[in-house]
């Protein structure tokens, strides 16, 4: 396996369903794909829902690369307003403390982690590293999966993964998580 970096999508407008990236969302997005190329990642994967497709594609325009689309890359929750949205947070938050609930039709926390594990153990070697955009909760699922379920810190529980955050993973190994450093360095 090589090195993948999973990013978190951009900051994406405050709608229901499948919204897209705000302006600020495709300028982290364009950042992030100038720090990517820096790192000489060979490929670009992408979960299916908008505001994942959008970053992938600011971060294709400046890596020359064409984004994958992957549903083991989706999140595992998404507020579609069936439900008012604290009753949403609050579901989130059960499943979150309780990583083994499934509600309707869902998975539940660990099943989503392990969705994404087997994405990054199914990918094929390559001469350089992969970019994978996702989500947050997935992300987080994944990481409670591999390092144990308290072992994240509290601020990345509390406040969620922010928007185009990097963190890295090599051979299921976490060297680096919720980076968001890339963001404040100057255009190159």
């Amino acid at each position: 396996m090589t090195v993948v970096y999973l990013v978190q999508h951009g900051e994406k407008e405050r709608l229901p369903g499948d919204p897209g990236l705000t302006a600020i969302g495709r300028q982290q997005a364009t950042r992030t794909g100038r720090w990517l190329r820096g790192r000489g990642v060979q490929a670009l994967c992408t979960s299916p829902l908008r505001r994942a497709r959008e970053t992938a594609a600011c971060i294709a325009s400046v890596t020359g690369l064409t984004a994958q689309p992957d549903a083991r890359l989706r999140e595992r929750l998404n507020w579609d307003a069936s439900m008012p949205w604290e009753a949403f947070l609050a579901l989130w938050a059960r499943t979150s403390r309780d990583r083994d609930l499934a509600p309707g039709n869902e998975e539940s926390s660990r099943q989503a982690g392990a969705r994404l594990q087997a994405f990054l153990a199914g990918l094929p070697g390559t001469p350089g590293p992969v970019a994978a955009v996702t989500h947050g909760g997935i992300t987080t699922d994944l990481l409670c999966n591999l390092l144990g379920d308290d072992a994240l810190p509290p601020r990345l529980l509390d406040a969620g993964i922010p928007p185009c955050a990097v963190t890295a993973i090599d051979d299921l190994n976490v060297i680096m998580i919720a980076s968001t450093a890339h963001l404040s360095l100057p255009p190159s």
